[in-house]
């Protein structure tokens, strides 16, 4: 009996998802948006630590949760146009489900 240290190859990943999701075609955009995004939260780090006025700090706190709820709201306007209406159109088990699944995001959204 011979055994070797060669571990195995993963198994092929199946291709669960055939279709592409609705912010695919504006992904750069995001991208873009996200980016800057960050720069903003970079921002915010570098305001704390160099002692800025607490009102600028909270004026950049709200530009930035701003500017995510844009995001936000993007994507979840491209699931409702693309994925959940694509779903609606197929019916059955997975349009219920996508049904709870936006608005399960909505009432995320509106919580935080």
């Amino acid at each position: 009996m011979t055994t070797t240290d060669a571990t195995p190859s993963p198994a092929p990943v199946p291709e669960e998802h055939e279709h592409h999701h609705g912010y695919i075609s504006d992904k750069s955009r995001y991208l873009a948006r996200l980016k800057r995004v960050e720069g903003q939260a970079r921002g915010l780090h570098r305001m704390v630590d160099e002692e800025k006025y607490c009102i600028d700090i909270l004026t950049q706190i709200s530009a930035l949760k701003s500017a995510l709820d844009g995001v936000a709201m993007g994507l979840l306007d491209d699931h409702l146009q693309h994925c959940v209406l694509d779903a609606a159109r197929t019916g059955g088990d997975d349009a219920e489900e996508k049904l709870k699944e936006a608005s399960a995001a909505i009432a995320r959204l509106v919580r935080s």
